[in-house]
């Protein structure tokens, strides 16, 4: 029984919100990944008291904010953090260039793999690294690691770091226990450390459990360090406050040296208010989300198989993006996008902004809003007639 509120609508244009506002008045944002869902209850509160207080000074990070944190996934993902593990930042995407630029020099190479969150490409690459693609594979209805191919690149000497999205963005997988201890296994052999993006590992779909990379065995956690934070799980990614977890002290140094150097060391006074009241008070608020979200999931997965065949959803195990293959179409990712936007009006993410390669012939569509309001983007997708030229409907609703 759901006992919070998804259905309310939520008006955000005009409150400076990059999803609605950096788009026309008249375009539906199913875009960017941030939800339109009111924050927990007890985040909101929390919040509201600390505004009440009227000072807002710089802030100091208390051993209640550790405490939330490792009780949080020892309780909900059996993994035992230190402490002292632990540096805290302003995001994860500043997390991951920092992780980057301590653990590489100019010119080597970080190998990811693709389809993938398109800021792991400028965050390598402003480090002065090369971006190493190994390209998933699709099977079926989901996604598999070529396992010959990571391998091949992980024993390039240039090679120095895999860069993990756990779970993934945007194919939704969620990696097994097995596939993490693989990728930890070929990964030590080879002398490549691994920085595991795990910001989504709250958003995870029934039947699918999320492993951190770091709490399968003693080797991942040693050769690791894990980026993570409740902003996408709870919807706080404009409080900025993020975390990185890293077992080896030298290690853990560096990128600790390279946060003050990027001067991302300082946090304002509302990032740890709110992570404090999720992971404390909000548990039974983000099971009921996930729920709320596979909801939409399942029902746009419907619409897709009762509209054109071969355009469909692939299985979404985590995440609240759905990754949709549109090749049926015989349009490019590109394309659609922009027809999308000027002729149905809804704003979605082309495929290629994850891979030129590996996303062509697909687009992202976050499902993090209201069931009507997505109901309300599919009935103007199915507006367009462009299924290979041919004048059907793409949807049918």
């Amino acid at each position: 029984m759901m006992t919070y509120d998804f259905d309310k609508v939520v008006a955000r244009r005009h409150t400076g919100s990059y999803k609605w506002d950096s788009i026309p008045d008249d375009e539906l944002p199913l875009w960017v990944a941030d939800m339109d869902f009111e924050v927990a209850p007890a985040i909101k509160q929390a919040l509201a008291e600390r505004v009440a207080h009227g000072v807002f000074g710089y802030t100091q990070v208390g051993d209640d904010y550790y405490q939330a944190v490792t009780e949080w996934f020892k309780r909900r993902h059996r993994w035992n953090i230190d402490p002292r593990w632990m540096l805290y930042t302003s995001g994860v995407v500043p997390a991951t260039s920092c992780a980057i630029k301590a653990l590489t020099l100019p010119g080597e190479k970080v190998l990811v793999m693709t389809p993938v969150y398109n800021c792991f490409f400028s965050s390598i690459r402003n480090q002065g690294c090369q971006v190493e693609e190994s390209e998933l594979v699709r099977q079926g209805n989901s996604y598999v690691v070529d396992w010959d191919d990571f391998s091949r690149k992980c024993a390039d000497e240039k090679t120095t770091v895999f860069l993990l999205c756990n779970p993934h963005n945007p194919t939704g997988r969620v990696w097994t226990r097995d596939e993490l201890e693989k990728m930890g296994r070929i990964c030590a052999e080879n002398g490549v450390f691994v920085i595991s993006d795990e910001i989504h590992c709250e958003l995870v779909m029934p039947g699918h459990v999320f492993t951190p990379f770091a709490a399968v065995n003693a080797t991942n956690l040693r050769n690791s360090v894990t980026l993570n934070s409740p902003s996408k799980s709870f919807n706080t990614a404009g409080l900025q406050i993020a975390n990185i977890i890293c077992e080896d002290d030298a290690v853990r140094r560096r990128i600790d040296r390279v946060v003050n150097i990027f001067e991302v060391c300082d946090v304002n006074p509302f990032g740890p208010v709110a992570l404090k009241a999720a992971y404390n008070e909000s548990e039974d608020w983000l099971d009921q989300l996930n729920t709320y979200i596979y909801g939409n999931y399942t029902m746009l997965r419907d619409i897709f198989a009762r509209g054109v065949p071969g355009v469909n959803a692939v299985n979404m195990e985590g995440t609240y993006l759905a990754w949709i293959d549109i090749r049926a179409t015989g349009l490019k990712s590109d394309e659609l996008t922009e027809l999308l936007a000027h002729e149905a009006k809804v704003r979605v993410s082309s495929g290629t902004l994850y891979g030129r390669k590996a996303g062509e012939g697909y687009i992202r569509v976050n499902l993090a809003c209201p069931r009507h309001v997505l109901r309300k983007g599919l009935k103007r997708m199915a507006r367009l007639q462009l299924v290979s030229g041919e004048p059907t409907a793409i949807f049918s609703l």
